[in-house]
């Protein structure tokens, strides 16, 4: 019986660095205690931005796994050409197609305007508002971008052609709204728009149909595994995004101690001469101006049970 005797999906990369940038966040925040609230808060909201991602992948992942269909997935995939970088989220090679999937797990409802603008609508309570956001159809094309590059790097000029003529064929964007409360408005989105962004609970639906409409003769499964593979082999494990996050917050930690410890300093040294100049050397107290029959002078206030004074130093 070979591999692919019924419809199966298999995954050649199921982790994702995401989930080591998760812990790392949460021990960074483990061991901030003796951070100001505004360090704290912005650990604490890169932890739940992380975290939704995950989750939001999870859901695509099980969609795929049970797609009912002959595919090959990878998870999270970071690519480099140039100046230029791409992590996808998935790529996902099938018989006719291969598709670049950008995951969003956004809170809220999507709206797609007839100029292709996103809009996201949030409640909470009584309170509603709208926020653009940045398209991630254009993010995508972006990867697209990276990856069509990387297949015309150091090719021969018939294969830099062939990329280039063919490449739109048989690689496909997909946007995947993978939070099932999201209500996805796109009745006036570009038609080239609306076909990109789905949600997750359509997304098995739309790369059978994608498969069928396609004109295109199909990859042999075996063909289909090699070419994950090549795809796995081109994925770079040292992200330059996760690490320019976490040194961000760690500066950030860095700079809010440097802030904390001048405020210690200076309190020590108020303190210091507080206890030279407004401390009673004999008994602790606060030195208070007093009044008597023979003029002011620096008392104790503990008086009458503390008689310390001293005469009021005048200026020169």
């Amino acid at each position: 019986m070979s591999l692919f005797s019924k419809p199966e999906t298999i995954i050649l990369k199921e982790e994702d660095a995401a989930t080591e940038y998760l812990q790392k966040l949460r021990d960074l925040y483990s061991s901030c205690d003796h951070l100001s609230t505004a360090v704290k808060d912005r650990i604490e909201k890169e932890i739940c931005i992380t975290q939704a991602g995950i989750k939001g992948e999870d859901n695509i992942i099980f969609e795929l796994k049970n797609s009912g269909m002959d595919m090959v997935v990878l998870r999270d995939i970071y690519l480099e050409c140039g100046d230029l970088s791409a992590q996808i989220d998935f790529f996902v090679v099938t018989p006719k197609i291969n598709f670049i999937i950008e995951c969003k797990n956004l809170v809220g409802d999507i709206e797609i305007d007839n100029k292709g603008n996103f809009i996201r609508s949030i409640s909470y309570g009584n309170k509603k508002w709208k926020e653009g956001i940045y398209s991630p159809v254009t993010q995508n094309e972006r990867h697209l971008t990276v990856l069509k590059n990387l297949k015309k790097e150091n090719a021969s000029f018939i294969v830099k052609a062939s990329v280039s003529l063919y490449y739109e064929r048989f690689y496909k964007s997909l946007v995947v709204l993978a939070n099932p409360k999201t209500i996805l408005k796109d009745r006036y989105a570009p038609k080239e728009i609306r076909s990109q962004v789905i949600r997750a609970d359509r997304l098995s639906e739309t790369i059978k149909k994608m498969n069928d409409e396609s004109k295109e003769s199909k990859s042999s499964k075996s063909d289909m595994i090699k070419q994950g593979e090549r795809m796995l082999a081109r994925n770079i494990t040292d992200r330059n995004s996760y690490i320019e996050r976490y040194s961000n917050l760690e500066s950030m930690i860095n700079d809010d101690r440097t802030k904390l410890q001048e405020i210690e300093k200076s309190s020590k040294v108020s303190l210091e001469t507080a206890e030279l100049s407004d401390v009673c050397p004999r008994c602790g107290g606060n030195l208070v101006a007093r009044k008597g029959k023979y003029g002011s002078f620096i008392g104790c206030s503990n008086y009458p049970k503390c008689r310390y004074t001293e005469k009021i130093k005048e200026d020169k």
